[in-house]
């Protein structure tokens, strides 16, 4: 079914994992796709398999922790796409390490990417879908963001602003029919949990009900679910997809 038949969708972090999946994802729910990533050969790559498998899709690659980039992501949204409907904040970095040995840049780089980023591009995007009078934000934010967890006070400092920033949005925006829910995957099968030897990997497993690590689609059906008509009475949510992690 063709839910989002019309509507433009901008995701960010979206040249492999969790971003990857949502970007197939809303493609195959009809919506047209502005991929965004870092890398232009990642981005390149999640535009051909959008146009690959019979959707619309166009991508433009940069940092989304500068001002002047999220203005210009947003605005090629309007004017080469015709409008944005949907905005998925994915974008994130880890630069893991201690309390007392975290450099500045490793803090500060974090949170631009990661919190900065969704902050810059949902203002960036408040005017076009309050026009609308109809629009989805969804922030993905991580379970570490709610339970913490030792060596990330960065990340999961990044991630927990997301929670709060996804809140304040959802009452600013409700009352132009735009919703703002956050989404909080677990330990998801990405590159990052490839690097782990199987020690780590069984520690981590047992910490899990559900006994497996998730995969980018169990996000992507969730975000998926978010930005259709569905889900038209939920805003200021934050949704766990853990397997049970943290209960």
């Amino acid at each position: 079914m063709a839910e989002l038949t019309e509507k433009v969708a901008i995701v960010t972090g979206a040249g492999q994992g969790i971003g990857r999946a949502i970007a197939l994802r809303l493609a195959e729910l009809g919506a047209t796709v502005l991929v965004n990533a870092r890398s232009a050969a990642t981005t390149a790559s999640t535009v051909e398999a959008i146009v690959a498998a019979g959707g619309k899709a166009e991508g433009l690659n940069g940092d989304v922790g500068d001002a002047a980039f999220c203005a210009a992501l947003v605005d090629k949204a309007v004017k080469d796409l015709g409008g944005v409907h949907i905005l998925v904040n994915n974008a994130g970095i880890t630069r893991d390490g201690l309390l007392m040995r975290m450099k500045d840049e490793d803090w500060d780089t974090v949170l631009d990417t990661n919190l900065k980023s969704a902050f810059l591009l949902s203002r960036a995007a408040a005017r076009p879908l309050m026009k609308n009078r109809w629009g989805r934000i969804v922030n993905i934010t991580s379970i570490v963001g709610i339970i913490g967890n030792p060596g990330q006070a960065n990340y999961c400092a990044s991630k927990a602003g997301m929670i709060g920033l996804t809140k304040s949005l959802a009452k600013e925006l409700a009352s132009r029919n735009i919703l703002v829910n956050a989404v909080a995957p677990g330990f998801i099968q990405t590159r990052m949990t490839d690097e782990l030897n199987d020690e780590q990997k069984g520690a981590l497993l047992g910490q899990i009900p559900a006994g497996r690590f998730g995969q980018p689609e169990d996000i992507a059906g969730i975000v998926g679910f978010l930005c259709t008509d569905a889900a038209g009475y939920i805003t200021g949510q934050t949704i766990e997809v853990t397997g049970g992690l943290g209960m």
